[in-house]
């Protein structure tokens, strides 16, 4: 028999997939996820977007992956630029990061960021400071990545 934790995984993985253009928009708007996990049997995902036209972006998919999405997703999209100028934090690049997930190559990812994968010397060039070969990336590795 499932445990709750085994029903929790399942639910967050059916919600992932159900969801998946939102959090392709979301890559594509440039923002940066803080949390996606479940919470009150809901998926919970915040995150900081770098205008308020991208966090519009993303609220426009939610709603036509599912019209009554709040049965089923909570989404905190901030706009970083607010949150910026409310504490006084400025700037002076336009740089996200990015989390290396299982099979993920540096081509893989310019691809997904740029639209073409021979731009992964870019974001090679802004992780020298922890990459030494561009073939040697490790999941779990926040990278840098420029605009």
């Amino acid at each position: 028999m499932p445990t709750a934790t085994d029903q929790q995984l399942e639910q967050l993985k059916q919600l992932k997939q159900k969801y998946q253009s939102v959090f392709n928009m979301i890559q594509q708007q440039q923002i940066r996820l803080a949390h996606v996990h479940m919470q009150d049997n809901k998926l919970f995902v915040q995150g900081d977007a770098p205008s308020e036209d991208a966090k519009n972006r993303v609220w426009d998919q939610i709603k036509l992956v599912n019209p009554n999405w709040q049965s089923e997703l909570t989404a905190d999209i901030r706009v970083a630029s607010q949150q910026q100028a409310s504490s006084g934090v400025r700037s002076n690049t336009a740089e996200r990061t990015y989390t290396v997930k299982p099979g993920d190559t540096l081509s893989k990812i310019a691809k997904e960021m740029y639209g073409h994968p021979n731009e992964y010397q870019k974001i090679f060039d802004a992780n020298r400071d922890q990459l030494r070969d561009p073939n040697q990336i490790r999941p779990g590795q926040q990278l840098k990545i420029p605009a």
